[in-house]
């Protein structure tokens, strides 16, 4: 029963997890307490816009907030392209930007980007513009402005970027995934995205899938697995159950696994300028083992053959191994993501944390309970050899009380 509601916390987790990954700005408060009629989450850079936007007069008031930013040697921006060319964006574009100055204040200007060399000098865009803030609070930099667009604007292309800064001068930004896609075509009516936006989202949706996955299957189905082989069978009440839940739990374990393996191959293929040598190097170990571990149970051999002691370490060594590496190569998942998007996998990493050490405990408790049911049985069996052997004429001294 206990592991049957364990199981069930599982399912229900990963669903929250999956569920709760998406539309995290209807969430945010900003630092002004400004409400705005709609909002988007970026899908790259932990980024977020905010706008609302009166069509008739072209007036869109934004607030594009900007997270993770936790040094003064950062900068960050947001701008519309007026030639709405999502493949060449950055040419041309009408910036926004923010950086946060020696003394901790944040700075905002306008920048007009001629070419992708710019440094972003200050200097005069094509839209009129006022209200241009920026607030700095709880490692989160957010623009507010108020654009005047041309008549009959329903979209545009718009792009969002962070950066170095040396002395007060910004830096190039990095060429890696999260920075060259980010980018999208924008409906101001609808709030729908494409473009850019689109391919974000599926490398996002990938990137769910193929953690949620493994979470589930090598994390937390093979470890449970493990501790239902260790403690169930030794509840006599319990033999054979123990053997095919065991099986289930694995099995399932590996089904999803090597789903979750596939699509990350997947996504180390797609994500260019980011490094997931390790973590990739301990998933294909991990693919390996468990396959192996199925070709174990295939190959398993009776109880009283004389190689099942073999077979038995076998299978102990390279399941205990498959576990402590899955578990280590899940935290190399969190480790391997873009810095970019860390804080938004920091809520998936503490439940996993959280399930990981309950688990834990959950094992340490049944080793120490077994181990007294075992201990307890011993001693009965013990108890009941020496009765045999000592009234019941087993080994000749009852028989002699038999003869007096």
């Amino acid at each position: 029963m206990v592991m049957l509601r364990f199981v069930l916390a599982i399912s229900i987790l990963s669903s929250l997890l999956l569920t709760t990954s998406a539309q995290t700005c209807t969430q945010q408060t900003l630092t002004t307490n400004k409400v705005f009629t709609t909002c988007l989450d970026l899908p790259y850079l932990t980024s977020y816009l905010h706008w609302s936007y009166d069509q008739a007069t072209g007036k869109l008031d934004i607030a594009f907030r900007h997270t993770g930013i936790t040094s003064i040697d950062k900068w960050v921006a947001w701008a519309i392209n007026p030639n709405n060319d999502l493949n060449s964006a950055m040419p041309g574009a009408q910036a926004l930007v923010a950086i946060l100055q020696s003394s901790g204040a944040p700075k905002a200007y306008t920048s007009s980007i001629s070419d992708y060399g710019t440094n972003l000098v200050e200097g005069n865009i094509s839209y009129p513009i006022t209200g241009l803030t920026s607030t700095y609070q709880n490692n989160e930099l957010t623009i507010y402005a108020t654009l005047t667009l041309p008549s009959g604007t329903t979209s545009l292309v718009h792009l969002w970027q962070d950066g170095p800064v040396s002395g007060s001068t910004p830096q190039s930004h990095a060429m890696g995934n999260s920075n060259t896609q980010a980018k999208e075509t924008l409906d101001l009516v609808s709030g729908a995205s494409q473009g850019g936006g689109s391919s974000g989202n599926a490398v996002r949706r990938r990137r769910n899938t193929h953690g949620v996955l493994n979470a589930v299957s090598w994390g937390l189905l093979l470890p449970l697995g493990a501790i239902i082989a260790r403690y169930m069978k030794v509840f006599q009440f319990a033999d054979p159950a123990w053997f095919y839940l065991h099986v289930t739990c694995q099995t399932s374990a590996y089904i999803v696994g090597v789903a979750g393996w596939g699509t990350g191959l997947k996504l180390g293929s797609d994500s260019v300028g980011v490094k997931y040598d390790t973590h990739r190097t301990l998933g294909i170990i991990i693919f390996c083992f468990g396959t192996l571990q199925v070709f174990a149970l295939l190959l398993r051999p009776n109880k009283d053959h004389k190689i099942r002691i073999y077979w038995n370490i076998y299978h102990y060594l390279i399941g205990y191994s498959t576990i402590i590496i899955s578990i280590i190569n899940i935290f190399k998942g969190f480790e391997a993501l873009e810095v970019s998007v860390q804080d938004r996998y920091n809520g998936w990493k503490h439940a996993y944390i959280g399930i990981i050490a309950s688990l834990g405990g959950i094992a340490l408790i049944l080793e120490a309970y077994t181990w007294v049911i075992v201990l307890r049985r011993r001693r009965s069996e013990r108890k009941t050899a020496h009765g045999v052997n000592g009234t019941n004429g087993v080994n000749g001294y009852g028989s002699r009380t038999q003869q007096v």
